[in-house]
């Protein structure tokens, strides 16, 4: 018997026809593969019938690793890594066109998509994503500009990466069942042509340092990113918004001119 260990966030999907459905949103075959949070294998065993050409298996809980090192240890396209996905060298494993999966666990999700926003090299290697997370942090990560769940997490996410599609997951589709429900998002790498922001932890920090104080005017805050002569720059800038009133190209453009110091 496997027991799921709450304090790494684990919830095992059992739902076998939203197992296909994660998978069948890539074409998997010939393709070099990376699971996040492997758990008991369910979901790998699903990518295995899409005739993957490698499959990069990742899983924290020592105990879960060593089963899936036995479950695949005939199957030479699977190699195992027990590693915590946070202190993981990703980029470095990532080969050109690679897909990357996750049923991620809940507690650390953002910091996992956030990390795959940091890689150095952009656009990147991989070429999909497909993540699942709790419902309420997926809409805040789609939240547009002008909507309730639009966010930093948003501001940051859509920078480099394109929803592509999404569906949700309900709680009976988990053991042990979760009190919300999920949603998976696929995302492809976009390139911004017009934006030059050379480091997107920069993009991190505007976004951190604004939304710091979200229900106040932004006019004291922007004042310890950039300087007032740089601030009349930027076109169209009402001092008095607030943070969720500015449109994410003011956030970009805020970055660049920071960058320029």
């Amino acid at each position: 018997m496997i027991y799921n260990k709450k304090s790494l966030g684990q919830n095992f999907l059992i739902d076998s026809n939203i197992k296909r459905k994660i998978v069948s949103s890539v074409d998997i075959k010939n393709k070099d593969v990376i699971e996040i949070g492997a758990g008991k294998g369910d979901l790998t065993d699903e990518i295995l019938k899409g005739n993957p050409k490698s499959i990069l298996v990742i899983e924290k809980d020592r105990s879960l690793a060593e089963i899936l090192k036995k479950k695949y240890h005939e199957i030479g396209i699977v190699k195992t890594h027990c590693v915590d996905i946070l202190k993981f060298d990703l980029e470095s494993k990532i080969k050109r066109g690679s897909l990357i999966f996750g049923n991620l666990p809940y507690n650390i999700s953002s910091q996992i998509l956030v990390k795959t926003l940091r890689f150095k090299i952009w656009p990147p290697k991989f070429s999909d994503l497909v993540f699942m997370f709790q419902k309420e942090l997926g809409e805040k990560i789609l939240g547009k500009f002008r909507s309730k769940n639009y966010s930093r997490l948003s501001i940051l996410t859509n920078y480099r990466l394109k929803v592509f599609s999404k569906f949700l997951v309900s709680p009976n589709c988990f053991f042990p069942k979760p009190k919300i429900k999920s949603i998976v998002i696929h995302f492809k790498p976009i390139k911004r042509e017009g934006n030059k922001i050379k480091n997107i932890n920069n993009l991190e920090k505007v976004t951190n340092i604004l939304f710091s104080n979200k229900r106040k005017m932004i006019n004291k805050n922007i004042k310890k990113i950039i300087k007032s002569n740089k601030i009349k720059k930027i076109k169209n800038l009402n001092l008095k918004l607030r943070p969720e009133q500015l449109h994410p190209d003011i956030y970009y453009k805020i970055t660049e001119l920071y960058e320029s110091r």
